[in-house]
């Protein structure tokens, strides 16, 4: 299988609590899904999980033939081009494609699977994947088109 592309968010890995087996939620039933672990009257924790889930569904994932992956984030809402490019040139953020990333990561293929070293040691994880999906821990990615 041919990884090099780009991967855009397909859904995400949770436990049914019914049943203990793994479902997987797309873009519109994860940003609604309960969150049970915020409390509910803080507006503050609510905002800020709504703000991670939003980046989440907008990631994309750029696996390049040099041997880089990128993990590409949307930018946060309502900030100007001006505050994002200032926030490039002071070395806060990276950006690439118009989103925000950090140091690419390495990535391998060993007997067709892809393997990519999370930045922490040079231990690389074993992505799953088929001609379909490519799963990054409990984050499952289709290829753009």
């Amino acid at each position: 299988m041919g990884y090099v592309g780009k991967w855009k968010f397909h859904s995400i890995g949770t436990v049914d609590d019914e049943t203990c087996e793994r479902v997987w939620l797309n873009r519109e039933e994860y940003m609604n899904s309960p969150m049970p672990y915020i409390d509910e009257t803080d507006e503050e924790a609510i905002a800020d999980e709504i703000k991670e889930r939003k980046r989440t569904v907008g990631t994309l994932l750029e696996v390049c033939e040099d041997g880089k992956l990128y993990v590409l984030m949307p930018l946060p809402e309502g900030v100007s081009k001006e505050e994002v490019e200032a926030a490039v040139n002071a070395g806060v953020i990276k950006a690439r494609d118009g989103m925000m990333t950090d140091d690419p990561l390495v990535w391998q293929e060993r007997d067709g699977e892809l393997w990519v070293n999370m930045g922490s040691s040079d231990e690389f994880l074993q992505f799953s994947g088929d001609d379909e999906f490519l799963t990054m821990a409990t984050t499952r990615f289709e290829r753009l088109q």
